[in-house]
């Protein structure tokens, strides 16, 4: 599903990942872990095509995306991928509906097909009275399960996370947590996700532990 072959990245004289090779299988919660600044943001944004790396190659469900245009990344990465954030990134000004449905509407599907799947997904996410309501009206992780939405709404194979429950309580952590579960039975996707919660990578299928932008640990529970 995704294969990492020799990822290096380096900002100047700064080397922040070190020839980094790694694969991630299809259907598997994964969450890469390590003390800030140990490359977890910047590995994880290299594999979703944010950032470009020094050297090496990503291949993701037989796609070498670091040698494709930037026209054809942003076409991959709409349809292929989706992000979660710590930060949920919504914009303020629209609803909960329309928030989710901003990335088909960039990848040109029909808005009439898009609203109805977002009703689907906020069903399943037990958010169907926030369907109008800003963002301002919603709980901190009722926002999170909107951008969780939001990054489902093209049925990407895999989802990308970083930090999802760091702006999250405990318990919101824990629904969360528990929602990723329910996702990869439901829908067979790969979650990829960096985090400092112990908890969630317990119950990951999947650690991998970076320090200073080298593997160090890869076990699976």
């Amino acid at each position: 599903m995704i294969k990492v072959e020799n990822i290096s990245k380096k900002y100047g004289d700064l080397e922040v990942l070190k020839n980094i090779s790694l694969e991630i299988i299809q259907g598997e919660i994964t969450s890469i872990v390590g003390a800030s600044g140990a490359g977890k943001s910047t590995l994880l944004q290299i594999i979703g095509s944010l950032d470009k790396a020094t050297t090496g190659n990503v291949n993701i469900d037989g796609t070498l995306i670091t040698q494709l245009s930037q026209r054809k990344i942003a076409k991959f990465r709409n349809e292929h991928l989706g992000f979660v954030f710590q930060f949920h990134h919504l914009l303020p000004e629209f609803s909960a509906v329309e928030n989710i449905i901003m990335p088909g509407l960039i990848g040109k599907k029909n808005k009439s097909e898009l609203i109805n799947e977002a009703h689907n997904l906020l069903k399943f996410l037990n958010l169907e009275n926030r369907a109008d309501h800003k963002p301002s009206e919603m709980s901190g992780g009722e926002q999170q399960r909107v951008a969780i939405a939001r990054a489902l709404i093209n049925k990407p194979k895999i989802i990308l996370a970083d930090e999802p429950s760091g702006n999250l309580d405990s318990q919101n952590a824990n629904d969360l947590h528990q929602l990723f579960k329910d996702l990869k039975n439901e829908f067979n996707q790969t979650f990829v996700i960096v985090t400092h919660n112990k908890q969630l990578a317990i119950e990951s299928d999947r650690v991998i532990e970076l320090k200073d932008g080298m593997v160090v640990g890869d076990n699976r529970n």
